[in-house]
């Protein structure tokens, strides 16, 4: 894809409009995010002809929060197989990574997403299983563990994400979602395991948020 080997350069100071970022939620995961992702956006759209919303450039505060929960609880995912869906740039399929997951698949719809978490794992030293496409019609195949981190932003797309996530959860598996209430949530489905207080945390216009909080269908 036209573009992309501008985000597999070997030295990071050559990722065009990103810079490596520790992020202070989650200290133990760095990722490359966007220095204005409106701009970043405008340049991908140029040298693809296609367009892009590369919501993988900014770190939002339903990923943040969900990969700060996996770390502080390693058990739920150590050892088993994990589902990253709409990873964006991954943080919190390297969350799982880090606490001890048997495998990670990191999938998105975006390639650009793919490559980004790709380029994330490789400086966290992680390894992630990158799916490009669209899972929802599914139901998660052998993950014993799928994480949401923040895709509950869109009416239309969160329908579809609870239809997948009711079908993940009637297997058995573990189902994790971030979410900083974004309002598409189905209230009395799944359990509340955290919430964090938060300031300043995730993308600039997630700058009013002061709450976040980590869902699941198990306690």
């Amino acid at each position: 894809m036209p573009g992309l080997s501008r985000f597999l350069t070997t030295s990071p100071e050559d990722y065009d409009g990103l810079r490596l970022v520790r992020l202070p939620f989650v200290p133990e995961v760095r990722l490359h995010l966007a220095d204005d992702a409106i701009v970043l956006e405008a340049r991908l759209e140029i040298q693809s002809g296609m367009t892009f919303h590369p919501f993988w450039a900014n770190a939002w505060a339903g990923g943040q929060a969900l990969a700060r929960y996996v770390l502080d609880r390693p058990e739920l995912v150590t050892g088993r197989r994990v589902l990253d869906v709409a990873c964006g740039g991954g943080v919190a399929a390297i969350a799982a990574a880090r606490a001890g997951a048997a495998h990670v698949t990191a999938n998105d719809i975006d390639p650009y997403a793919c490559a980004a978490a790709a380029l994330n794992a490789g400086v966290n030293a992680v390894t992630l299983d990158l799916v490009e496409g669209d899972l929802l019609d599914g139901d998660g195949g052998d993950a014993e563990v799928v994480l949401v981190g923040d895709a509950y932003y869109d009416s239309g797309l969160a329908a579809r994400m609870t239809v997948f996530l009711r079908r993940v959860s009637a297997r058995g598996a573990t189902v994790l979602v971030g979410d900083p209430g974004r309002g598409h949530v189905p209230e009395n489905w799944l359990h509340l395991l955290r919430t964090y207080r938060i300031s300043g945390l995730g993308a600039a216009q997630d700058a009013g948020i002061t709450e976040v909080s980590v869902l699941g269908s198990v306690r």
